[in-house]
This record gives C-alpha cells, structure tokens and sequence, in this order.
C-alpha cells in the first residue's frame, strides 16, 4: 500500500516516493539530481530555467527565509543577513576560521577558539547545519514538485577532504529537512560514477578529478579497483576558482579605463560584467559590454593572459597531489573535469598538458557531481543488480555525552566492517572514573534512543578538568559484532566492552526509530541547541566568578560591578527556554570581559617577568 502525506498548504494529499536523490551541497551553488528512465537528470526550478540553486540563504528583518536566487539579490543591499559560503564554515570551530572571517559579510561569533562556529543574525545565532538545512529544503522542494509527490531519502556529496565532524554536520542538516540521508559520497567519487566509472567490477583504474568551482578548487587522485573507490591523495586551495577570473578582468579594467575613485555600485556591477566576459569566451573571441553608459571592451587572448597564473597555480597542487600518491601523470587513466570555472579554454587545454591525454568535459561540469550522486542513489535502490553494495551499519552508533546529548561515533549506513574513534575528557576536577554508555539511534538525545550498554573507565589519574586525554574506539567486525575501547593517553588506563546485540531489533522497531528521529529532527535539534547553550553558559559563569576573584586587585569597582550585572543576567537566562537569549548574554558578557582579561593576562605576565633580563 502506498505511503500518503498530506500537504497542508496546496490542502491536497500527496504521495510518498521511494525516489532517493542525489544532492550536490556546494559551496556557491547546489543541484538536486535523479534517474529518469535510465538517465541521471539534475532537475530545474520554476519556470524550468536553471539546475544551479546559489548556496545563499537571506533572513528578512521578521527572520523569513529566502534561498537561492531571491537571497542573492540580497547581498550587496544587506549583507549582515545574508549568508554564503556555508559549506566553508560545516563542523568547524572558530579557530579554524579565523584566516576567513574577512571575506564574510556577516557576523561570526568568536568568542571560544574550540567552539563550533555560529552566526549571528539580528538577535538570533545558527548554527551552519540549521543554514544548510534551509538550502537543502529548498532542493527537496524542487524535487518534490518534479516528481509530485513527497521525497525522504537522499545521498549527499561533500568534498574528499571533510572530516568525520563535517561529514556528520551535513548528516544533521539533511535529518533537519527532512531527509534520511543513506550515504555521503566523495565529490570525486560522484564525478567518476557519473562518467560510470568504478561501474564494471573488472576495470582498475586510477583517476584524477580536477575541480573548478567559483570559489574553491580541488584535485583528488582515486584508485578504483572491484568498485571501491579509495582517495590516494587530494590537494587544493579554498580560495581559488573562477570568483578570482572575474577579479583579475574587473582589475585590468580598473587600470585600463582610470576607474579608481568610482563607488560600490559601479565596482559590483563591474564585477557582473566581468563575469559575464569570462562566460562569453567560451564561444566568442572578443567581448564588448557597457555599465551606465561606459564601454569595456577584452580580448580573449588578454583574458587568457590575465588567467594564466591563476590555472598554473591549480596545476600547482595537481603536482603535489601525484607526488602525495606517489605517482607520476603516466600512471593516470582518466582525467575528469568539475564546476563551472573548466568551461574556460585555457583550463581544459592547460590540464589536458599537463597529464598528457584528453580530459573528460562532456557532461555539464556545474551538475557532473550531483549526476553521480543520482547514481549511487539508483544503485542504493538495487536498480543496478551488477553493483555490489557492502554491508552497513543500520543505524547508529554513539555515546552519551554531558547534558545527556547522543555523540554519533560510527553514523548509519557506515560500511562494515568499519572502525572510528573520538576524543574525549573529564568535566569535573580531580575525576577518576569515566562511565561509557552506548546507545544506537538516530535521535539527538539519548532518553530517545536505545542503550546498547555500558562500562566503567576506572583509575584515570586526578588531573584538572579537561586536561586528560581520552580516546575512545568503536570497532564493527564483518559479523557485526561492536566492540568499544576506551584508554586515557596520558597514564595507558583502558577499558573496554564486547556488544553483541546491537542489531537485535526488528525491520518495523527500525523503520519507526529512523521515521522518529526525522518527524522530531528540529523539536530535537532545538532541545540539543538549548542544552549545549546551558552547559557552556555554565562554564563562562563559573569562569567568570574565578576570573573577578582572581582580578580584584586590578579591575576597578565600576568593572567588577558591570561584569557582577552581566553574570548575573546570564545566570537568570540560563534558568529559562530561551537559547538565543542565553547566546545574547554570553555574547555580551564575552565581549565585555575579553579586553579585560587581556589586562589581566598582560599584569601577570609584567609580574612574573619584574626583575629579570631578556
């Protein structure tokens, strides 16, 4: 019997499909792709013009939520709320952005270099999976509308590079839009299986998938042997792509025409016009255009020479990605093209040098990724009976964390056997013992999800709060039997539990859990949100109350005062349901204090160096 949803808005009842999507999640734009009787299809969007969605998400002053073109609109008139480049800031913290934090219009909050990154908008703090979640409700929708009726299921592409935290960021976002995400998949493995390579098990090759995006660009070297795709080595730059095209022609009129003193609006509508000669190259020799009257006029000849360095610093890192593999351009088979910026002449030429054979471009470089990502949605079907397809975790596997939050470990549909391990450390002063509780489950907290079991870490050394190193392993052998180890690096204190009956639950038990887990993904994101702002809004107070005891000599009365008023508004916050009020009164009680702790830090520095000689 066919699964039914009601759609309140159009007040009709739709279908549920089994269709799983491929979805390309990219830096400046993302694309929804399916199979269409055979053929992997990136679908359009209304009016049926464009498969590029830009990766852009605006907050209108009532906090409304536009995505795509409509937000770009947005950027140069209110950049404070308007967000890009998500995908730079998924699963990292606020160190790891520091050298970027220049390039965004919009707010960061940086007040804790470990801390996962926020944005603040108006009043309001998300986090980039709630921002890639919007982007990814808006590529639901459009499939939704293409195939009309409900989609659920999806693979998701992220660059080879991502991390196990970026990886399960943009598992998060998908489950918060509603999606059941059944894999994340290699952009560059999703490059190769739409050019259906790794698809004949007796083929072993070696492939280099060259990407050129807007604003990134990535070499990957894959070797492909019994349709497993290994990364050999990957190589890139984060800020090189076509955007610096665009700069160079936008540069070059600048001086050639004296447009020095001229303001914003012309710049950025200069900008446009640069980008729109770059993308006329690919068919024509010289481009002539206007802006308010002014005529700019480039030769392609004088755009390939402007672009040269650029190319030749992307073929830079392709260098170093072969040595990294250990191999030479002769060992590689097949050279694939990705994103946009390869549809410029030079690029193709210029690659196609530089490993000795002709690239593969005939597939749309913007959507090649997203295709792939279709294709290994049709083989997750068992719509290619001639792909193996390893076996994987059903769901998935984790800890419990401060707050009673579930730590995903090893994510659903990992394969098996699979192997992954986490650091970890003690909340409390002096803690000698650490409980290990594990839980299988989709949902955000534990109370939610079903305990596996549990063991007692025991004889940790007493050490201050977060100084000890622990490392705990989970280990799925092929009869998926799970194993977790847990050992404290610094005194070789380990423990460890053997979990057999971890698959013990029937086809329906978890077809309800993983139904659960994507009905309540917001109301659980929420909850996970507000604890997560409790529990650090905890430490800054009892922070915050060492520092002023420590400091009374050297802050004035109008500062202990002040910081005593913003305590004491955080701790009153804390007791309520308001996440983005505590965020607010961190943020003010951080901003506030850090210039004095930096007077502090300087008087004892000064102290401690009183007498001696450098």
């Amino acid at each position: 019997m066919a699964k039914l949803s009601i759609d309140l808005k159009a007040g009709k009842v739709k279908k549920q499909s089994n269709m799983i999507v491929g979805i390309d999640l990219g830096t400046t734009h993302s694309l929804v792709a399916y199979i269409k009787d055979g053929t992997p299809l990136a679908v359009k969007g209304r009016q049926h013009k464009n498969t590029l969605v830009p990766s852009i998400v605006h907050f209108d002053e009532y906090n409304k939520i536009v995505v795509g073109d409509k937000a770009r609109e947005k950027l140069i008139s209110h950049p404070e709320r308007t967000i890009y480049s998500v995908k730079r800031l998924m699963g990292k913290s606020f160190n790891d952005i520091r050298g970027i934090k220049e390039h965004l219009g919009y707010e960061i909050i940086d007040e804790d270099e470990e801390r996962l990154v926020k944005v603040k908008v108006g009043n309001r703090f998300y986090t980039p999976v709630e921002l890639s979640s919007e982007i990814l409700k808006e590529l639901k929708e459009r499939m939704e509308k293409e195939l009309d009726a409900v989609v659920s299921k999806a693979v998701i592409t992220v660059p080879a590079y991502f991390n196990d935290t970026q990886r399960q960021a943009t598992r998060d976002a998908g489950k918060l839009a509603g999606l059941d995400v059944l894999r994340i998949v290699n952009e560059p493995t999703a490059a190769s299986l739409a050019y259906g390579v790794g698809l004949d098990k007796e083929l072993e090759e070696t492939v280099a998938v060259y990407d050129l995006g807007g604003g990134t660009f990535d070499i990957s070297i894959l070797e492909i042997r019994d349709g497993i795709f290994e990364v050999l080595s990957t190589h890139g730059d984060t800020f090189l792509g076509g955007d610096d095209f665009d700069r160079a022609i936008m540069e070059y009129w600048i001086k050639e025409y004296e447009l020095e003193n001229k303001g914003r609006n012309f710049i950025s509508a200069l900008r446009l016009l640069a980008e729109e000669a770059k993308k006329s190259f690919s068919t024509s020799s010289h481009f002539k255009g206007g802006i308010a009257g002014d005529t700019f006029e480039l030769e392609k000849s004088v755009f390939e020479g402007l672009v040269e360095p650029i190319v030749e610093r992307t073929l830079d890192s392709c260098k170093k990605a072969l040595a990294d593999a250990e191999l030479k351009t002769d060992d590689i088979n097949k050279v694939i093209l990705v994103g946009g910026s390869t549809r410029t002449d030079l690029v193709k030429q210029q690659v196609a040098a530089f490993f000795g054979q002709p690239v593969y471009d005939d597939l749309n470089p913007d959507e090649v990724v997203a295709l792939g990502a279709a294709v290994q949605a049709d083989v997750l079907a068992g719509n290619q009976k001639d792909v193996l397809l390893l076996d994987v975790t059903p769901l998935s596997l984790g800890i419990e964390t401060v707050g009673g939050l579930m730590d995903v470990i090893i994510p659903r549909n990992s394969k098996v056997p699979s192997r992954a391990g986490r650091n970890y450390t003690t909340s409390v002063d002096g803690q000698t013992n650490l409980k290990v509780s594990v839980f299988q489950g989709e949902r955000d907290l534990v109370k939610d999800n079903r305990k596996l079991g549990e063991f007692i870490l025991k004889g940790i050394p007493p050490m201050p709060a977060g100084i000890p190193k622990i490392v705990i392993h989970f280990i799925i052998d092929a009869d998926g039997i799970l194993k977790v180890k847990a050992m404290e690096e610094r005194s070789g204190v380990r423990a460890e539990v053997e979990i057999r009956s971890q698959y013990g639950i029937s086809e329906e038990e978890m077809a309800l859990m993983l139904l659960e887990s994507l009905k309540n993904a917001a109301s659980d994101m929420k909850a996970k949100a507000l604890l997560e702002a409790k529990i650090e809004a905890k430490t800054i107070l009892l922070s915050a109350d060492k520092f002023m005891k420590l400091n009374v000599a050297i802050l004035t009365g109008e500062e202990m005062l002040k910081t005593r008023s913003l305590t004491d508004a955080l701790a009153k916050t804390v007791e309520g349901d308001d996440k983005d009020a505590i965020e607010n009164a961190m943020h003010e009680l951080n901003t506030y204090t850090q210039p004095l702790a930096h007077r502090a830090m300087d008087h004892t520095i000064s102290s401690a160096m009183k007498g001696k000689k450098i």
